[in-house]
């Protein structure tokens, strides 16, 4: 399965994030410096010197000449010096300048879409967080990140219908079927044993007030909107109809209705990375992962007003991100829409985890499109 379309990188690369100024105060020869010192802190987690800066990229100047214009970059914010060591390694500000201005754009491996296509096509329609699941997992894989998704916010889902489904003589099951194919369900405890044709009546009454409405609207009106339902002719429906006077906000509401729950990947793709090694840099990690709430509130909060996302170690809204990079793109269940992307090191290959986000998060959009169609 190949996409029906294929979106030219080199347009994109302007629309990673909002204008920056960063890196305009850099001259030619210190952009290039700076490039490379990118390029060789990623590829091998060292701290680049300059003797290796002009042997790996060929520079048509000095070795004494690379060290000074390192060091103006260190004093512009753009380097770090580590202790003892005669190389230097990229800030936050660097990677920035390199992912705004320095960057190249990257096509994916023929070979990484078709296992990007096999892994999907094995999900098929099933269900969207089926979907976005393997997704982030593929994902995970081919960029040796740790992929990550935000389910839609709910909030704004409009509710097709409703079923209530027996489970015992005093207990139902409600099915809320949102827009775009989504599903919730939520267990409800009945005041007494309702009948058959008792539930198909209240079925039909919910409908009858509640579908098409915002999950949002439902949460803050749906005692008003059931209160003059009541049926002189039968009180069960009447007590029933209570329950959901009283219980409705309740029962509407959803975790992931203000923030889309979280999926991750597997993190054992970035436990390999040098930044983990260590005891600490390792509990760090999975301290991250297990912050479920931080993660979900981080992304229900990121605009993709002109597609990928990306932000770098501080620019990070939380403290405990200051460490990562985030890139992220959007996908669609009808108007609703969800996060997906990859978390990882600031010392990432960017070229390439631009390249492997957009591409999944564009078969991920068209296998939903598909869905929303058939």
């Amino acid at each position: 399965m190949e996409p029906i379309f294929e979106r030219q990188m080199t347009d994109r690369l302007d629309e990673l994030s909002p204008p920056s100024e960063v890196g305009s105060d850099l001259s030619p020869r210190e952009r290039r410096v700076l490039e490379a010192v990118v390029r060789l802190y990623v590829s091998t987690a060292e701290p680049a010197g300059s003797r290796n800066v002009v042997r790996t990229f060929d520079f048509d100047v000095s070795a004494a000449t690379v060290r000074n214009t390192m060091s103006d970059l260190e004093e512009k914010g753009y380097l770090l010096h580590p202790h003892a060591s005669a190389g230097r390694i990229p800030t936050d500000r660097a990677y920035r300048t390199f992912v705004d201005h320095l960057m190249r754009p990257a096509r994916l491996a023929e070979a990484d879409k078709k296992h990007l296509a096999r892994e999907l096509e094995g999900v098929g329609t099933s269900g969207v967080e089926r979907l976005v699941r393997q997704a982030i997992r593929a994902l995970g894989v081919l960029s040796q990140e740790l992929g990550v998704a935000a389910a839609p916010r709910l909030q704004d889902g409009v509710l097709d219908r409703l079923e209530l489904v027996r489970i015992s003589s005093n207990k139902v099951l409600l099915v809320a079927q949102i827009r775009s194919g989504l599903i919730r369900t939520v267990y409800v405890d009945l005041p007494c044993e309702v009948p058959d044709d008792t539930l198909v009546t209240l079925t039909l009454l919910l409908n009858e007030r509640l579908a098409g409405l915002t999950l949002k609207e439902i949460r803050e009106t749906v005692a008003e909107r059931i209160r003059d339902a009541a049926r002189d002719d039968d009180s069960t429906v009447d007590q029933v109809l209570n329950i959901f006077m009283q219980s409705g906000p309740d029962l509407f509401d959803w975790p992931e209705v203000e923030s889309g729950a979280v999926h991750l990947g597997n993190a054992s793709v970035l436990a390999s990375q040098p930044e983990f090694s260590s005891g600490a840099g390792l509990k760090g990690l999975l301290e991250l992962t297990e912050r479920r709430e931080l993660l979900a509130s981080v992304l229900a909060h990121r605009a993709h007003p002109a597609g990928l996302h990306i932000t770098i170690g501080r620019e990070n809204a939380s403290e405990e991100l200051a460490g990562f990079t985030l890139v992220t793109s959007e996908y669609r269940v009808g108007d609703l829409k969800g996060v997906i992307g990859v978390i990882g090191p600031t010392r990432m290959p960017y070229e390439k985890v631009v390249a492997i986000v957009d591409y999944t998060s564009s078969l991920v959009n068209q296998m939903l499109s598909w869905s929303d169609s058939s």
